[in-house]
Order: C-alpha cells, then sequence, then structure tokens
C-alpha cells in the first residue's frame, strides 16, 4: 500500500495520468483504491482469465456504489412485542454517520432502513460502527443488487449502507455476533398518492 500512497500523493496535482502493472486482483484493487483517491488505471498482468472477472465484478461494485436509492416513505402501523429470538448485531469494519445504516426487512421487496448505533444515548455509548439489525430470518441488501439472510453474515462479506437519501456504499463486516433478545415486530404501509 505504501508504495502505491507514495505515487499518488507524488503525481496528485499534475496532469500526468499514472498506471501501475498487477500480478492478480487483490494487488490491483490496492492501487485502485490508495489514498482514498487511487491511481488512474492499472494494468493486470495475468495469464488466466479468473482475475479479470474477479476484477470486472470490483468494477461493478464501485458503479452499484455511484447510484443513489429511490427510498420510499412509509407509515409505521403496528408495532408489537414478539417475545424472544435471535438478533443479529452487525459490526463494520467502517464507520457510520448519522442517517447512515442497513437496509433489513422480512421481505427482500420491502426492506426498512435500520440506523446505526452513532448517537449518544443515557444508555450507551456511541458506536458508530454498529447496526443491531434484526433477527435471524430478515434479509439484508449486499452488493449485486442481492439479499442475503442476516445469518448468513459473516466476517469479510460485504454489504450496502445507506444514508436517509438514498447514498450508498459499500462496507465490510467485521464481526456478527448473535444474541437472544427481546424483538419486536413493526409493520409499516406505504401510501401511493395519485393526482388526477
Amino acid at each position: 500500500v505504501i508504495p502505491a500512497e507514495n505515487i499518488i500523493a507524488a503525481f496528485q496535482n499534475s496532469q500526468k495520468t499514472v498506471l501501475a502493472i498487477s500480478g492478480n486482483t487483490s494487488e490491483a484493487q490496492i492501487f485502485l483504491e490508495a489514498l482514498e483517491h487511487g491511481l488512474d488505471g492499472i494494468v493486470l498482468k495475468v495469464e488466466d482469465i479468473e482475475p479479470i472477472l474477479e476484477l470486472k465484478e470490483y468494477f461493478d461494485r464501485r458503479t452499484e456504489e455511484s447510484n443513489v436509492l429511490n427510498l420510499t416513505k412509509a407509515t409505521v402501523t403496528n408495532i408489537q412485542v414478539a417475545g424472544m429470538g435471535d438478533r443479529v448485531c452487525v459490526d463494520l469494519c467502517s464507520l457510520m454517520r448519522p442517517g447512515e445504516g442497513l437496509l433489513i426487512g422480512s421481505f427482500a421487496r420491502g426492506l426498512f432502513l435500520v440506523h446505526s448505533e452513532c448517537l449518544e444515548s443515557n444508555y450507551i455509548a456511541s458506536r458508530p460502527f454498529r447496526v443491531n439489525a434484526g433477527p435471524v430470518h430478515a434479509y439484508i441488501a449486499v452488493p449485486g443488487g442481492r439479499t442475503c439472510y442476516l445469518s448468513e453474515l459473516k466476517s469479510g462479506k460485504e454489504v450496502i449502507v445507506v444514508d436517509q437519501q438514498g447514498r450508498q456504499r459499500i462496507a465490510i463486516v467485521g464481526r456478527v455476533k448473535i444474541e437472544s433478545r427481546p424483538l419486536i415486530l413493526v409493520e409499516a404501509k406505504v401510501c401511493v398518492l395519485k393526482f388526477f
């Protein structure tokens, strides 16, 4: 990482295009992400097609991050205590800001934006890397327009962090804790207004 950062720092204010030669996908990603800016491009020198396909997936994920999701407001219609169950707590390798969280829900077609613990409370210190996501059966949005069950999350898996404006970015799961906790059922309805 340090050589890539040194190169980026040296050419940061120049009009030069800087490329690097890489022998594998993970090294290429380091070159493309160093100093949160990355080099202008890479030359991937490989003999097999697999690293090229992996790098294509990487670029697809980066493109997905630049798209803004169209979030819809919903009205909560019912909240009730559901009893004890296994709740998933997701700790990310990235910090979240106020307004950011994960998309979680019982149906892949309708997910809630569940806020991170980035705000202070009287009961617990701020943990801006954490989301108390929901029960093990719930879905979570992951890159590629897909979902997976919360119970399937593992360290190193990528998830989508979204803010209340629909801006998204990809973050890596650091750890997943599953604990028995009291659960609540939240039901909501999306109101569609029609104007004639």
